[in-house]
């Protein structure tokens, strides 16, 4: 360990010596934002540069885009990025399922990593809880598509969701704003700007509060609300700039969740519940029957995270240095019962804490060569009491704690080998320790409790990207890449004997081919960035019950089930026909398919008593991979004529998602051919449980405002909208316990046709 840790030291010394030896900032480099002040700048390669000029496929959204499309939370990115879902995880707080080109992550258990890194001001969020976030506050967001590793690090195997709030204004300003909208919506957002010591030291204070009472319908009670929510999320950044090469910029925040984790049913004739369930909640509609619930008013959910973040940068000239040092922790304590009436009832009892450091140095070499490379460091610990309860019997206890670290030193370069070409590339090397202990004691059956050792394992793995891009002028570029993402390998949280609690699973790997087209046409009015791609995706960590030689019970378990090949296009479309009109579209198509999805499991045939089949799951459709995405927005600004100094602002916006499964289950139609087939057969698994797939969405948003201007700094806005005009109702997640048989199903449910003002002010 000593010696890695000086290895990466290292790293970090050279390239700030590179630095130091080379020359003020070239003449050649591209000017970003004085020379061109209508680019749209990014940070998808740790570098501010034009999308236009990032060999990468990114989209990138704006704050004033978000908030003329009356975009509330991540969630509102689903369809707005091609080839991106975006749902509530349902069983978490502020907890996001996030798939990028069919590579998804659809768990809130703290054992497993994302598969898709969201990054708030350069920062890792390391579970899936606390990645839902409001949008008031953000400065712009940056969707990168295909993995990241060599920048970004492991478990961005899809892509990273790059979010970046405001910084502190060294001015008096700010915008406030407040909504009411159905479903009892009521939300207060403000943001405040305080120049503390002109031009030295700027603060920014904010505080947002979101309230509903929920969607769903108590078939028990009336049919009042349920599923509200009561969301807080308050701090303050300060931004101290002693000189013009030095800058700090530290950020304290707290985020406060109460909600009513109701969930709906899917429940059928034939799961083992269905006969003790309501009749109300069983075969009901997937579309309709789901925002139904009979539920305890006893459920609860409490979310508290609070976190620290301190960012600084000092210009040497030749080289910039960049150090990221954050630390957030969180507790939860959720009381669920998983739409089924409480039949399975548990109370999560959750505390967790990350702790990481990022060092980088970025600079030129000459005319033609430009790096970024640093060190980063990643620790975070969980702890989970979990109390489970079915049909009322004595609660079984589950005590687990995990542990994570991980280390990685990585390098990123541009190189202009040719007028017009540039090479580009880089690698990252990481590290991951992870450990896992679990203790689990049931009161009705003494034989099954344990208390397993602590385990651990580690991983190391490389992965390198390499590029190439020409641009015969200055509206045109063309490039094409080949890159390998990782995703760690670690232990499962949800092993409930000493076998499934111990058995480690192995890392996942990807390798991505893209090659696109990034242009400008008709005096920059039109804006086409075109993308193909094709992923090889091997070891994805599944998890399954199998049946283990020498051990009589179904183990659960985590497994490198199978490897999957996956293809797909997308575009990115801007269109500025006319002053005042904006038109944007996003179109995304993805092919994907396992390969070799073959797994040994159990198959009740009885009380007592267990067959073991073997499935080829090879047929099913990956979880969170609609074949088709697409959205347009138009946005048109018409300035009021008169004494009236406003304009007049509509927003309207289509999204359309194909249908896409929600989970890896089989549909139990085949459970008698299971039964039935001879001992060594394979058994094909022809789809997914119906019941779990979500069918097209065609979601169309509208919005219209009015924006005053009371002075030259000062506007006021007043917002109608509607969002999900059509009320196109159905699952957002949906799952199934179990298999052969299925002992019940649970979904959550997407948000219906919702109308609502806002009033807003900026200064």
């Amino acid at each position: 360990m000593h010696s890695r840790r000086k290895a990466l030291t290292a790293l970090l010394a050279t390239s700030m010596m590179a630095g130091l030896a080379a020359p003020a900032w070239a003449q050649g480099e591209p000017a970003i934002s004085a020379d061109d002040p209508g680019a749209i700048i990014v940070t998808a390669r740790r570098r501010a540069e034009s999308i236009q000029t990032t060999p990468v496929a990114v989209t990138a959204l704006q704050g004033a885009q978000l908030e003329g499309a009356a975009a509330l939370t991540i969630g509102d990115l689903q369809g707005a990025a091609p080839n991106v879902v975006i749902t509530s995880g349902g069983t978490g707080a502020a907890a996001a399922n996030i798939s990028i080109r069919g590579i998804a992550f659809a768990d809130i258990e703290k054992s497993f990593d994302p598969a898709v890194g969201v990054n708030i001001d350069g920062v890792y969020i390391g579970t899936s809880t606390g990645q839902m976030l409001d949008f008031f506050d953000i400065d712009s967001i940056e969707v990168l598509r295909g993995p990241q590793g060599t920048l970004f690090g492991r478990n961005t195997i899809a892509g990273v969701i790059n979010v970046k709030r405001s910084r502190p204004k060294n001015e008096f300003s700010g915008k406030l704003e407040l909504e009411v909208g159905s479903y009892g919506r009521f939300s207060s957002r403000n943001v405040v700007h305080v120049p503390v010591v002109r031009d030295i030291l700027a603060a920014k204070f904010f505080y947002m509060h979101t309230q509903s009472n929920g969607y769903y319908r108590d078939l028990a009670d009336g049919g009042k609300h349920r599923g509200g929510t009561n969301n807080e999320n308050f701090g303050a950044s300060l931004l101290f700039t002693p000189s013009s090469n030095f800058e700090a910029l530290i950020t304290v925040d707290k985020q406060v969740q109460d909600f009513d984790p109701v969930l709906g049913s899917l429940t059928k004739t034939g799961d083992a519940f269905a006969g003790a369930m309501p009749p109300a909640l069983v075969d009901q509609s997937n579309t309709r029957g789901i925002y139904n619930v009979i539920a305890s008013k006893s459920l609860y959910g409490k979310y508290r995270s609070p976190g620290v973040t301190a960012e600084m940068n000092l210009d040497l000239g030749g080289i910039k240095l960049t150090s990221v040092t954050a630390y957030r922790e969180s507790t939860d304590d959720i009381m669920q019962d998983y739409g089924s009436a409480g039949l399975y009832a548990t109370n999560r009892d959750q505390t967790y804490h990350q702790f990481s450091q990022e060092l980088r140095a970025s600079g030129r070499i000459g005319d033609s060569f430009d790096y970024v490379a640093g060190v980063y460091y990643f620790k975070s610990r969980y702890h989970l009491d979990q109390a489970t309860s079915v049909f009322g019997a004595a609660p079984t206890l589950q005590s687990t704690t995990g542990w994570s670290e991980s280390y990685a030193g990585f390098i990123d370069v541009n190189w202009e080998v040719l007028p017009k070409v540039r090479i580009s590339g880089g690698g990252r090397y990481t590290h991951d320790k992870k450990s896992l202990q679990t203790a689990f004691t049931d009161p009705g059956n003494p034989s099954a409790s344990f208390a397993a050792p602590r385990v651990s394992d580690t991983w190391n793995k490389f992965t390198p990207k390499i590029g190439i891009d020409y641009r015969p002028n200055q509206n045109l570029m063309l490039y094409a890449s080949w890159s390998r993402g990782y995703r760690s390998g670690g232990f499962n949280g949800r092993g409930l004997t000493v076998y499934s609690a111990t058995l480690p699973y192995e890392p996942e790997t990807v390798d991505a081919w893209e090659a696109g087209l990034k242009s400008e046409l008709w005096d920059r009015k039109l804006t086409v960035n075109l993308a193909a791609f094709y992923s090889d995706y091997k070891g994805i960590q599944q998890t399954g019950t199998v049946a283990v030689p020498g051990i009589a019970l179904p183990q659960t378990v985590v497994i490198n089930a199978a490897a999957a090949k996956i293809k797909g296009f997308e575009a990115d479309v801007t269109l500025r026909p006319v002053d005042g009109l904006t038109v944007r579209g996003a179109f995304g198509y993805t092919d994907a398919s396992f390969r070799g999805f073959i797994v040994d499991q159990p198959v009740a045939t009885g009380a007592t008593t267990s067959i073991s089949r073997t499935f080829d799951f090879s047929g099913v459709d990956m979880i969170y991979a609609p074949k088709i995405t697409a959205s347009i927005n138009a946005e048109y600004t018409v300035p009021l004529e008169g004494k009236l100094d406003a304009d007049l602002k509509f927003n309207a916006g289509y999204r359309y998602l194909s249908r896409y499964d929600q989970q890896i289950s089989a549909d139990p139609a085949i459970y008698p051919t299971a039964i039935s087939a001879p001992a060594g057969a394979t058994v094909d698994v022809p789809r997914n449980d119906p019941r779990l797939r979500s069918d097209a969405q065609n979601l169309i948003d509208i919005s219209a405002s009015v924006i005053f201007k009371l002075n030259d700094s000062t506007r006021a806005r007043v917002t109608g909208f509607v969002r999900n005009l059509l009320n196109d109702r159905g699952s957002q997640t949906a799952f199934t316990a179990s298999a052969f048989p299925v002992y019940w199903g649970f979904a959550t449910a997407r948000e219906p046709r919702v109308f609502g003002a806002q009033l807003g002010l900026e200064f």
